[in-house]
């Protein structure tokens, strides 16, 4: 069984090795001459001595039992916060087509290359969590591990073995996020963190099914935010604001969540960097919020609907919003273009503003603009704080649907 096509993002680096060489030492004495006759004085240890030493041992194996008690209560709390959200974590196996030639290399289905071509079925696996959109459960996974597999080949098991029946799928390649209608009210459902509170240095854990083997967990921390641009295995993935983790990731844990230590999803785990295919430590998530945003409006719409600002921005360099001069850093994205009868005009954005905070998330530069834009619903305005004239400006924006173009 093949696992799920779990995007891999290489990176050349060389891998280092280190190597420890033990040498033993043995050091060899002369005995002393005494009085010319070579008697070498004895050592006789008295059984006090040998009470005292493991005594002394005894004491230091409390001491040590004491401190560990500490992680034992830790470790505890981690089994604990497993055990609650197991029920809510799927395993996914999808039986998929795939082209080969006569050498039973795989081809794809735009090969025009003369070549006799067969069909062979491979069978993948990945994962998922459960959640609760309006009142009913659905499955959320990576679009990648159920694409191009029929709705009867797939296979959703939950950690106690119960088989869910899918119904029907939605798929986003813009996100790589599917949602999968499993027709069911009364499953335990994913609490669900806010993924803009998350900070680096967090604890997380990852759950899923790695290499096929079924609800695994690893254990890391959040290495960094809003990674982007990364070449991933589909260039149409085009919506990116991952959450970097170190906690183990294999092929297999797409879809599976990426959660914290109160049992809530912060993402669902989507790519790995790796130059062997297997987990070195660069595990990304989709951030839980971008995920439930998609998921809630394919459920709802069918597609996912990308919001329209109406500006064309660029890189802002050296705002000084904050600190001194020489402390000024890159920060936001400068307003160049004001589109006519678009939001950012009736909302009163003007050429020169630097967009700063976007709906409660500080914009790093244009490319995070964008993202944070195309990801907004239109549910409510949206409130922007922008830097004019050396100061703050608040101003709330109605986002519509991005213009149909003819």
């Amino acid at each position: 069984m093949r696992v799920s096509p779990y995007w891999s993002l290489s990176i050349a680096i060389p891998a280092l090795v280190s190597w420890t060489t033990g040498l033993g030492s043995v050091c060899v004495a002369q005995s002393p001459s005494f009085g010319g006759h070579g008697k070498v004085p004895v050592t006789v240890r008295r059984s006090d001595d040998l009470s005292s030493n493991l005594r002394s041992r005894d004491e230091q194996y409390a001491q040590i039992a004491q401190e560990v008690e500490l992680l034992e209560r830790q470790n505890s709390l981690l089994k604990k916060v497993v055990r609650l959200v197991s029920p809510t974590v799927v395993h996914i196996e999808a039986i998929k087509e795939e082209l080969v030639n006569d050498r039973g290399t795989a081809m794809t289905r735009t090969d025009s290359r003369p070549s006799k071509q067969e069909v062979r079925k491979v069978e993948e696996a990945g994962s998922g969590v459960i959640v609760l959109i309006g009142d009913s459960n659905y499955v959320i996974t990576n679009r990648h591990v159920i694409h191009d597999a029929a709705l009867s080949s797939l296979k959703i098991e939950t950690s106690e073995g119960v088989a869910l029946k899918p119904i029907r799928v939605w798929e986003d390649p813009s996100t790589d996020v599917a949602v999968v209608d499993i027709g069911r009210n009364n499953l335990p459902t994913a609490r669900l963190a806010d993924s803009r509170l998350v900070e680096m240095g967090d604890y997380v854990f990852a759950m899923g099914s790695p290499f096929g083997l079924n609800h695994s967990v690893s254990y890391g921390i959040v290495s960094a935010k809003g990674r982007r641009n990364l070449e991933l295995g589909s260039k149409a993935i085009v919506y990116q604001d991952f959450i970097q983790t170190d906690a183990a990731i294999n092929p297999g844990n797409s879809g599976g969540p990426l959660m914290n230590l109160r049992g809530e999803v912060i993402g669902i785990n989507t790519a790995i960097a790796s130059n062997s295919g297997g987990n070195e430590g660069i595990g990304f998530s989709i951030p839980v919020n971008v995920a439930m945003a998609v998921a809630k409006q394919l459920v709802e719409r069918g597609e996912l609907q990308r919001s329209y600002l109406g500006v064309s921005v660029e890189r802002a360099f050296n705002t000084g919003s904050q600190g001194s001069e020489g402390d000024a850093r890159p920060q936001g994205a400068f307003v160049k273009v004001i589109k006519p009868n678009s939001p950012a005009e009736i909302a009163g954005l003007r050429y020169g503003d630097v967009i700063l905070q976007f709906d409660g998330t500080q914009v790093e530069n244009d490319e995070h603009l964008v993202q944070l834009v195309g990801l907004t619903t239109m549910e409510h305005p949206v409130e922007v704080i922008v830097l004019r004239d050396s100061k703050q400006v608040r101003i709330e924006v109605a986002l519509v649907p991005i213009p149909t173009i003819h």
